[in-house]
């Protein structure tokens, strides 16, 4: 009886699991999908503090704050480029920062589809 209750909360903590890595999955391809239509950042970021408690604990949680840090920063140099576009370095600041989200949103899915933590 104690055999068929532990099977049953290890199918249960293994969907809890692999239902998380798809929304952690969605959310990298809403992220790299941005590049076409900007808004699915923004989506992708509102998953990611909604979801947010639901991955706590895992090794997924990590992706989750990897994620945030790359849409707020992504945001931050964004706005320094726009800011400073009068000025040459502007353009520069922007094609950094989109070459910076490229390498986030590639390394991210690498190291998921590996099932490791961003964080080391």
């Amino acid at each position: 009886m104690e055999e068929n209750a532990q099977s049953a909360s290890s199918l249960v903590i293994d969907e809890h699991l692999k239902s998380a890595r798809q929304i952690t999955l969605v959310v990298y391809i809403l992220q790299a999908a941005s590049f076409f239509v900007g808004l699915t950042f923004i989506a992708a970021v509102i998953i990611n503090y909604i979801k947010k408690e639901d991955v706590r604990g895992t090794w997924l949680e990590s992706h989750f704050r990897w994620q945030i840090r790359t849409f707020w920063f992504s945001l931050l140099w964004g706005a320094i480029g726009l800011i400073t576009m009068f000025a040459a370095i502007g353009f520069a600041v922007l094609i950094a920062d989109g070459v910076w989200i490229i390498y986030r949103i590639i390394k991210g899915w690498l190291r998921m589809n590996d099932g490791k933590e961003m964080y080391s």
